[in-house]
């Protein structure tokens, strides 16, 4: 997930969306986006787990 993350950044780089923003704010905000891809798979996996142990 790190992964797809830094490549989008880098892809956004690469095409020039990002490249208007300053270094610091892309990388503030790709970082911020991996915590909560990181929290929402952390609440999925904990979502599932208790469901399927219920049945």
């Amino acid at each position: 997930m790190l992964f797809l993350v830094a490549a989008l950044l880098l892809l956004g780089v690469m095409l020039g969306t990002v490249a208007h923003a300053p270094l610091t704010f892309s990388v503030a905000l790709g970082l911020v986006i991996a915590g909560w891809l990181g929290i929402f798979a952390i609440r999925e996996r904990h979502g599932r787990r208790r469901s399927t142990s219920a049945h």
